[in-house]
């Protein structure tokens, strides 16, 4: 069965503005401006896009994970307007401290979309805005690469796409 390869995502900080207590709602959620076109060129080349994220704020109960899944659904529908989609959202609800294997930098969020996407991990990429999720992405062989500063996903995917 052929693989499939994905550009997998974090999403704050590359999706959407990071917020200094936590993106906890769909009011606090700012969408950089350039994400729909940005995952349109992504899904025109037949990568999946996956976006893992760590959302500590469930486990310090500053939100629920209702809140988080109604942030991602507000995300598609923001990505529909530019026939754009993501492919699936994984989230790791838990405090640092709980020693799971989903949380970022460790890769459990990864392999469970790996499996659950038959996907070729060595020829997929991760690309965050924070050490963990490089290390994430780099444990188990995708391509991965750090953002600078926010809203410069584009010229990254740009990049990828060309090689």
């Amino acid at each position: 069965m052929p693989k499939n390869q994905a550009i997998f995502l974090d999403r704050d900080g590359v999706l959407n503005k990071n917020q200094i207590d936590y993106v906890k709602n769909i009011d606090e959620l700012e969408i950089f401006p350039n994400i729909g076109e940005c995952i349109k060129q992504i899904n025109e080349q037949g990568y999946l896009v996956i976006v893992v994220t760590n959302q500590s704020a469930i486990g310090r109960k500053l939100t629920t994970k209702k809140n988080v899944e109604d942030i991602h659904k507000h995300i598609q529908q923001f990505l529909k307007k530019n026939n754009a989609k993501i492919d699936a959202f994984y989230y790791c609800p838990h405090l640092p401290t709980d020693n799971c294997d989903c949380r970022k930098p460790k890769s459990g969020l990864l392999v469970r979309a790996a499996h659950d996407f038959s996907i070729d991990l060595k020829n997929s990429w991760m690309i965050g805005d924070h050490d963990s999720d490089i290390e994430a992405g780099s444990n188990i062989g995708c391509k991965s690469i750090k953002i600078s500063h926010e809203g410069n996903l584009l010229d990254i995917v740009n990049d990828i796409l060309k090689s």
